[in-house]
């Protein structure tokens, strides 16, 4: 990572649930910043927006701020790669957006840094955001393969509109959500999160 110089940095954090919070993020990043004498130009916080999202508000105005016309900050930090995306399409994108105007991203817990100069930190960057989507591809594939097991046990999965429900149900069962916050996303009833849990993983 090229540090030969303080920058004007943004940082960005992001929580997938309302229940969650940025704090543990934004104080590793600060702390970052305040070891390399980097100076912190704003802090944008989505909270309750999943990275899949494209349309999250505050990560929509950190990259207006950083194609502004004059250019309000050097680098945008997260703390991880899969806070700022996790589709390796829409990453590379910003990146590259981000690159014609001359800003860096940099994942601090990664020791990730895509300035140009940097061809190690441009390779890192592609190879963890693909790994990044992997992971969410095989939790679509192990609820698939779950649900799929299910039905062939005999347990009704009802129709569409309920097996859609089920899906999202198990995603986030198997990225360690409770039952109380899987409930709370999604909007239902905490009884039936958990007789769908326990149906679908008997």
């Amino acid at each position: 990572m090229k540090d030969d110089k303080p920058l004007v940095c943004a940082l960005y954090a992001r929580v997938s649930t309302t229940d969650q919070d940025c704090s543990s993020q934004l104080n590793e990043m600060r702390a970052f910043c305040e070891r390399r004498g980097h100076q912190i130009y704003a802090e944008y916080v989505d909270e309750g927006w999943s990275g899949k999202n494209q349309e999250r508000p505050q990560f929509a105005r950190v990259l207006r701020d950083a194609n502004a016309k004059q250019r309000k900050f050097d680098a945008i930090v997260v703390y991880k790669l899969d806070r700022f995306g996790r589709s390796v399409l829409h990453l590379m994108e910003s990146v590259e957006r981000l690159n014609r105007r001359g800003v860096r991203l940099i994942a601090c817990s990664q020791s990730l840094d895509t300035d140009d100069d940097t061809a190690t930190g441009r390779l890192m960057l592609q190879i963890l955001a693909a790994v990044a989507e992997f992971e969410r591809a095989m939790i679509v594939e192990r609820v698939k393969a779950g649900l799929v097991a299910a039905k062939k046990r005999g347990v009704r999965i009802g129709r569409a509109r309920k097996a859609v429900d089920q899906t999202a149900i198990m995603a986030l069962h198997l990225r360690g959500k409770t039952e109380r916050q899987i409930a709370r996303e999604l909007r239902l009833p905490k009884t039936l999160v958990h007789s769908n849990i326990k149906r679908i993983a008997a």
